[in-house]
This record gives structure tokens, C-alpha cells and sequence, in this order.
């Protein structure tokens, strides 16, 4: 269990708003046309400048998910441009390490734009600690889910304003990792620790009916019986009339493949890895995410079509997958 007084430190941060941070170049096509290269992109918006004025920008435009790559400090992370706030958004990761939580994970980030960034802006952004999470335990091990709102502004030029750009939530765990067991030696090899099982669900009564479904081959959608509204995940009330009222539509099962990533590092047991999971857009109009199988990483393609399948883990949960078709 965390110490009282680490608690009553890091709960004293939330809210604490940090100063800007200025990027070291302005948005520039060097850079672009490396992080194209990348991660493998090909769109004469982000590389031509010529396509880019014929689409009414002034010059390049930077790929939208390079928002969070302008503002980092390099290798060493806190070496950034004079004028910048000396103060780190992740201080409070310094403050939970020496009660023993040494490693750190991203988890994830979301990521919000206003407009393009185009080359030649120069751009900074402010944060804020959001919140840090009670002391939670993950396969990784035990700590604490600290997650900062940061806000990217491009600066003004010939005493313009300052313009709002973008929104990125950023969350990492600081932990104490979990204590691997040893390897076995040759006279315990029959006692071999047990293998992994998924986690389960957690399960509600506005979440029962889709799992309950998933257990009998269907896949059920929430629906507003007022307004025939379809609403996932499941709400209690209908985000469109507001009505408290609904019943539960079966989906066909057809889909398309909205977006998707591929999940390598860390692996976590009992999962296969790559492991690539999908936002997935029903015929029905709503979406939902789930795993991909029957299908290489490399080989999935935004759209391709897809047909959900219902397959069985550790003898007691059912899942939806989608594998994909034609």
C-alpha cells in the first residue's frame, strides 16, 4: 500500500498548472518528410508544397499526430529553448520514485487539433496535472496513472495573437514492477506457475445486456426506444432525446474497419503480440473497438471490410472479434 504521506503529495499537485514551453525549430519540412518516412506515409499534403498552396495552405502541412513532436526537449527531456518554463509537467513522477515506484510507462495519449500546423509556425504549449489515480495493480505492477492535459499554441507573428492549435491528454504509470518469478529449476519443473488468464470485464447494469449477448453468439447494440437511436458503449440515458428509455438492437455483424493500431510492447500475458486492435464501424452506424484476427498486421487497410466472429477465452468470457471478409 502507498504511504500516507506520498498520497497527500501527489493529491497536493493535481490541478497545478505549469508555463510554456517553447519548441527548439519552427514547424519545418525536413522534419515532416522524415516522420513521413517513418511511419511510412505518402500524402503530397504533408511533403509537396506545391499541392499544398493548391489546397489553400501556405506551405506544407505538418501530419496532425507531429502536434506532441514539436514540443519535446530531446534526449535530455528537459533541455528546451530560453523562455521556457523551468518547471516539468511530470515533476510529480520525481516525487513518487523514491517511495519505491522506479518505472514508468506511457499508457496512452488523445489528441485533439483545431487546424493544421503549417511550416513556418512556431509553436508552444502550456499544461496542466490533471489527475493522479489511487494506487492501482496491472500485470506491469502496482503505482499510479498520472495524466496531463497539455494546450498547443502557435505563436503570433508581427504582433498577431496567439492562436489555440491543438489538445493532447498524455497519461503514463509510474510503478513498482511486478516480482518475476524465478526460473524453475530442473527438479520443479511439474510446478509451473498457472497461465494467464484475461482479465474480465467490468460489468454493469447498463453493460450486462452486451456481454450477456456476446455469451450467446450476438452482438447487441443499445438503442433508445423514443428516438431509435443506437448508442456505444452503452449510457443510461439516450445522448440524443435524453430519454431513459431503450431496448437492444442485434447488428448484423457487418462492418468496415474505421482505425486501428498495432500493439507490441509491453507484453502483457495472455495476449499475442503483435496484437492489433480496431475501432470498428458497424453497418449499423456505431463503433466499437475490438480485437482483429484471421489477418497479418501489415495487411489491414482502413475500410477493408469485416464480419464479427465470437470466440471463447479461459472457459469463461466470450468476445467479439472481427476478422476480415472478401
Amino acid at each position: 500500500m502507498a504511504e500516507q504521506e506520498l498520497v497527500d503529495k501527489i493529491q497536493a499537485m493535481v490541478g497545478r498548472e505549469y508555463g510554456r514551453v517553447y519548441a527548439w525549430d519552427r514547424v519545418n519540412a525536413p522534419m515532416i518528410r522524415q516522420w513521413c518516412e517513418i511511419m511510412g506515409i505518402q500524402n503530397p499534403l504533408y511533403t509537396d508544397p506545391a499541392f499544398a498552396r493548391a489546397q489553400g495552405h501556405a506551405d506544407v502541412v505538418a501530419p496532425p499526430g507531429m502536434l506532441q513532436v514539436w514540443g519535446m526537449g530531446g534526449l535530455d527531456q528537459e533541455n528546451f529553448p530560453e523562455g521556457s518554463s523551468k518547471e516539468n509537467n511530470f515533476e510529480v513522477l520525481k516525487v513518487i520514485e523514491p517511495y519505491g515506484y522506479p518505472a514508468v510507462v506511457a499508457v496512452n495519449s488523445d489528441l485533439h487539433f483545431d487546424r493544421p500546423v503549417i511550416a513556418g509556425e512556431r509553436l508552444y504549449f502550456s499544461s496542466k496535472l490533471d489527475s493522479i489515480s489511487e494506487e492501482k495493480t496491472t500485470p506491469l505492477g502496482t503505482g499510479f496513472f498520472v495524466t496531463v492535459l497539455m494546450t498547443y499554441f502557435s505563436q503570433g507573428e508581427n504582433g498577431a495573437a496567439d492562436e489555440e492549435v491543438g489538445r493532447q491528454l498524455f497519461r503514463v504509470f509510474k510503478f513498482r514492477p511486478a516480482q518475476r518469478p524465478e526460473a524453475a529449476k530442473p527438479a520443479d519443473k511439474k510446478a509451473e506457475a498457472p497461465k494467464a488468464k484475461r482479465p474480465l470485464p467490468g460489468k454493469s447494469d447498463d453493460t450486462r445486456f452486451f456481454w450477456e449477448g456476446c455469451e450467446s453468439g450476438k452482438l447487441l447494440i443499445q438503442r433508445c426506444t423514443d428516438c431509435q437511436t443506437l448508442r456505444h458503449p452503452p449510457a443510461p440515458v439516450c445522448i440524443k432525446c435524453h430519454s431513459f428509455e431503450w431496448d437492444t438492437l442485434e447488428a448484423s455483424g457487418k462492418a468496415s474497419l474505421y482505425s486501428f493500431v498495432v500493439m507490441h510492447y509491453p507484453e502483457v500475458p495472455p495476449f499475442d503480440y503483435p496484437n492489433p486492435i480496431g475501432l470498428i464501424e458497424l453497418d449499423e452506424g456505431v463503433r466499437l473497438i475490438a480485437g482483429l484476427v484471421g489477418v497479418e498486421p501489415d495487411q489491414l487497410q482502413i475500410g477493408q471490410r469485416l464480419q464479427v466472429e465470437f470466440q471463447r477465452f479461459d472457459d469463461r468470457q466470450t468476445l467479439p472479434q472481427f476478422r476480415p471478409v472478401g
